[in-house]
């Protein structure tokens, strides 16, 4: 009778522990690619790389990073016996709530080590330290930016692997709570791969916010820096909003929706979740463009974070 219980209860985890040899060659290969642009930057601008290098290593021995990792992971995992009260669409919301989590947490580690590793070494005339050896100012905010997203591409390379792993699980976990047929791990591995596209929007997303970050603590302290950019998410979501509502039809209303859509990020670029939780396919072309985008506006706040701090008073 126990081997019995045994065999079947091994039936019953074996469909959403078979797909995940996919997660973690997408672990690995994510992994691989980020030292090997680290390795190709040292190569190519050693003084960068090695601003980066310091900068990301700081970052990692942070408290606050291995806090958001450890609150990330714990609340992924709880998130799959979490009822969300859906009538069986628990799965969408679990995959919706997971994208949102991490994008947030990265974000948040952006800011913070941006405040921290510019805005405090400049105070703390570090910064001036570091310049005084044969290392520009250009140097200086590249190396700073690629050191802090070193970090932010980490934490979204651990926490996207529990969460995928956390997927696959929640599928069985769903259809025994609602009384189903267990599900096989073909349909583990669907929902696994509905959601590589999303990781990879809420990814783009969070390098914005790394330049917006790393542009504003060249001028301002952390406190401006979180007010600052937690406007710039609310209007970049709200600005094509306006233009778009029935009350964008008020011309000053619409001059100001399509100032903020102009100016700020347009975040619903990157924000498909409800796309993704309902299974529907993210067309290739869409993340080329999103990553284009994400490309030139990065590029915009590098350049201002650059003037911003080639005036900059460090003594």
């Amino acid at each position: 009778m126990t081997t019995l219980i045994h065999q079947m209860s091994l039936l019953a985890i074996a469909p959403w522990i078979q797909p995940l040899w996919i997660v973690a060659v997408a672990a690995l290969v994510a992994l691989a690619l980020l030292l090997g642009t680290y390795y190709a930057l040292v190569f190519v601008l050693p003084k960068v790389a090695a601003v980066a290098r310091t900068t990301a290593k700081e970052a990692v021995l942070q408290p606050i990073f291995w806090v958001l990792l450890l609150f990330g992971s714990g609340a992924i995992v709880l998130f799959i016996i979490l009822p969300y009260n859906t009538f069986g669409e628990d799965i969408k919301m679990f995959k919706d709530t997971g994208l949102t989590l991490i994008m947030l947490l990265s974000i948040i580690l952006a800011l913070w080590t941006a405040s921290v590793s510019i805005a405090e070494e400049i105070e703390g005339r570090t910064a001036l330290t570091l310049l005084s050896k044969p290392i520009s100012r250009r140097e200086f905010v590249i190396g700073k930016f690629l050191g802090i997203l070193g970090p932010v591409t980490l934490m979204f390379i651990i926490l996207g692997t529990v969460f995928l792993c956390s997927i696959s699980a929640k599928v069985p976990y769903d259809a025994r709570e609602n009384s189903q047929l267990t599900p096989d791990a073909v349909q583990c591995t669907l929902e696994i791969l509905s959601v590589f596209p999303g990781l990879v929007l809420a990814w783009l997303e969070a390098i914005v916010f790394t330049s917006i970050g790393v542009a504003i603590s060249t001028r301002l302290q952390m406190q401006a820096n979180l007010v600052i950019c937690v406007t710039v998410y609310a209007l970049g979501h709200l600005g094509p909003l306006l233009v778009q509502s029935t009350v964008g039809e008020n011309p000053i209303v619409r001059f100001v929706g399509s100032l903020f859509a102009t100016v700020l990020p347009v975040l619903d670029h990157f924000n498909i979740q409800a796309a993704v939780s309902a299974g529907v396919p993210v067309p290739p072309e869409y993340l080329a463009w999103a990553a284009l985008y994400c490309l030139i506006y990065t590029t915009i706040m590098m350049l201002i974070a650059l003037a911003l701090f080639e005036n900059r008073d460090l003594a």
